[in-house]
């Protein structure tokens, strides 16, 4: 999607400078990788302590595939 928009020059420097990529198109891709990701994660700590596992439930085996 092609937009035009306004950015704070100080903060797109030193976004590369954070993020060692070269264009700005990079860049804001970058960004919202990172803010859609943060996002997700937010909501998912959202959740903790609202679900309630059964008392056989046995996370170990599930983190090793069985």
């Amino acid at each position: 999607m092609r937009t035009n928009i306004v950015l704070d020059d100080s903060l797109v420097k030193e976004a590369f400078l954070l993020s060692g990529v070269k264009t700005k198109k990079d860049l804001i891709s970058l960004a919202l990788k990172e803010f859609v990701m943060t996002r997700k994660r937010r909501n998912l700590l959202e959740l903790a302590g609202k679900i309630e596992f059964r008392d056989d439930y046995d996370y170990k085996a599930c983190r090793e595939g069985k």
